[in-house]
C-alpha cells in the first residue's frame, strides 16, 4: 500500500529528474565506469547525484543551470570558500614547480602552525585524507602501547577502513575492536575493568559526525581521559571535523588534551590533507634517529597542499572561528523552531548539525538509528528544489562563504518545508 510519505517523495523525485536531464545523462555515462556512477559513496542520492559545473561564493551552479546555497561545504572540508589566498598558494606552486621528491620549508611551516594551535601536540606528520590519518593514528598506538585492542564508538566515522555504521563492516580493518554506545561512561568503564590490560587506546570524536552531529558530553570525556591514563592506554581524538570548534579544536573547547590528534578536511584549503601529532614520546616512534617505523607516501607532502595548508591556518584565528561557530549555534535554534511543525530536531555544535527527523534527545547513534529514511530523502529534494543544498542524510556545515541573506533564506525555505509537510507527520514512525 502506498501511503501519502511515499507519494510525496515520489513527486519530489519526479520533479529532480525532470529538472536535473543533463545530470541524469552524466550519471547514466559515470555507471559504464564506475560502479554506481561514484567514487565516493556519500555523494550518492536517489534516483542519482547532482553534478555541478563550478561555484561562486557560496553558491553552486549545477550542470542544469540551477544556482543552489551550498550548505554542505563538502562536508565540512570546503570551510573558507574560494579564497584569492588559496588559490595564490596554488599559483605560486604552479610557477615553482611541484612533485619534487624532496622536502622543502613549507612543509615545515605547516606543521609549525599546526603545532601552535593544538597544546596536545608537539610533532605532526602528513597523509592525504583523515580516513590515513586515523589509520595511522591508531597504528601508532598500538606500535606504542604493545597493545592491539581499540575502543571506538557505533555510529563513528574515523574515515572508510574504520566506519562504525550499519553495512559498514566488509570494509572495516581486521583490528580488535570494541564498539561501545557513544556517551555512555559505564559501558566503557565495564570494558576497562574486563580488559584494560590489553586496550591500545580509545579513539573518539568529540562530536559524531557521519553518525549525525552528537557532541560528546563533557563527563564523557573526561571519563575516557582518565580511564586510558590509569591504564596505560592512549586517548587517540579525531578532530577531522571538530577541530574547526575553536582554534584549539574540542580539545580547547572541553579542557581535555589527547595523546593522539587527527586533523583532515578543511586545513587542505580544498586539497587533500590529513594529519595525526602528539607528545614528542609518542611521535618519536617515526623518528630515524631512533630506528623509527617507516610512514610512507608519495604525497603526504605534496606541495599543494603544503603551501596552502600555512594560508588556511592564518586566516582561521580565533575570532573568525568563534564568529562563525556562534553563527552555527544560532542557525541550529533557528531551524529547530523552523522544523517544528514536522517534529524534527537538530543535533550538533558550532558550524556543523545534523536535522533529523525525529524528536529529540539524541545522546548516541541507535537514539536516532530507526528514524524512516524517507523523511531525510524528501527534505533533501525540498530544499534542493528550493535552492538549499545539504547532505542527503540532513548534515551541514557553514562555510565563511554564507552570508546572512542565505541563512535567512535557508531557514525560510525550512518553514516551509515543514508546514507544506506537517499533514505527514502521522505517517512517520515514531
Amino acid at each position: 500500500m502506498t501511503d501519502s510519505l511515499d507519494v510525496a517523495l515520489g513527486d519530489a523525485t519526479r520533479r529532480y529528474r525532470e529538472r536535473n536531464p543533463k545530470s541524469a545523462r552524466l550519471a547514466r555515462a559515470a555507471t559504464e565506469v564506475m560502479p554506481g556512477g561514484n567514487t565516493r559513496s556519500v555523494l550518492h542520492t536517489e534516483p542519482f547525484g547532482i553534478r555541478v559545473d563550478g561555484a561562486e561564493g557560496a553558491v553552486l551552479t549545477t550542470v542544469d543551470g540551477d544556482q543552489v546555497v551550498d550548505l554542505l561545504g563538502d562536508y565540512s572540508a570546503g570551510l573558507l570558500g574560494r579564497r584569492p589566498e588559496v588559490a595564490e598558494a596554488v599559483r605560486g606552486v604552479l610557477d615553482r614547480g611541484w612533485g619534487y621528491g624532496a622536502m622543502g620549508e613549507p612543509e615545515t611551516a605547516f606543521a609549525r602552525a599546526l603545532v601552535e594551535r593544538f597544546v596536545s601536540v608537539d610533532q605532526v606528520r602528513f597523509t592525504n585524507s583523515g580516513s590515513e590519518a586515523d589509520l595511522m593514528a591508531v597504528l601508532t598506538a598500538r606500535h606504542v602501547s604493545g597493545r592491539d585492542r581499540v575502543v571506538v564508538f557505533d555510529g563513528a566515522y574515523h574515515g572508510g577502513p574504520m566506519t562504525f555504521l550499519p553495512g559498514s563492516a566488509p570494509l572495516r580493518v581486521p583490528f580488535d575492536f570494541a564498539v561501545l554506545p557513544y556517551n555512555d561512561t559505564a559501558a566503557v568503564e565495564a570494558e576497562f575493568t574486563s580488559c584494560g590490560d590489553e586496550i591500545a587506546c580509545v579513539l573518539v570524536e568529540p562530536m559524531l559526525g557521519a553518525g549525525g552531529c552528537i557532541p560528546a558530553s563533557p563527563a564523557f570525556l573526561s571519563a575516557l581521559r582518565s580511564l586510558t591514563r590509569a591504564h596505560g592506554s592512549l586517548l587517540v581524538m579525531d578532530e577531522v571535523m571538530t577541530s574547526r570548534l575553536a582554534v584549539g579544536g574540542a580539545q580547547q573547547v572541553y579542557g581535555i588534551h589527547a595523546d593522539l590528534t587527527v586533523l583532515g578536511k578543511y586545513f587542505g584549503g580544498g586539497l587533500s590533507f590529513g594529519a595525526f601529532g602528539g607528545s614528542r614520546h609518542v611521535m618519536a616512534a617515526f623518528d630515524p634517529a631512533q630506528g623509527g617505523l617507516t610512514h610512507g607516501g608519495t604525497f603526504n607532502n605534496n606541495a599543494f597542499t603544503m603551501a596552502v595548508g600555512s594560508a588556511v591556518t592564518e586566516l582561521l584565528d580565533a575570532d573568525t572561528l568563534k564568529r562563525l561557530n556562534e553563527r552555527g549555534d544560532r542557525l541550529r535554534d533557528q531551524l529547530a523552531q523552523a522544523m517544528a511543525p514536522v517534529g524534527f530536531c537538530v543535533t550538533g555544535v558550532g558550524s556543523m548539525m545534523t536535522i533529523r527527523p525525529a524528536p529529540g534527545p539524541v545522546e548516541r547513534w541507535s537514539d536516532i538509528a530507526g528514524v524512516d529514511p524517507r523523511w531525510r530523502r524528501l527534505l533533501f529534494h525540498d530544499l534542493l528544489a528550493r535552492g538549499y543544498y545539504i547532505a542527503e542524510r540532513g548534515y551541514l556545515a557553514l562555510s565563511l562563504a554564507l552570508t546572512e541573506q542565505h541563512l535567512d533564506g535557508f531557514i525560510a525555505a525550512a518553514r516551509a518545508f515543514a508546514e507544506e509537510h506537517a499533514d505527514l507527520v502521522a505517517s512517520r514512525p515514531r
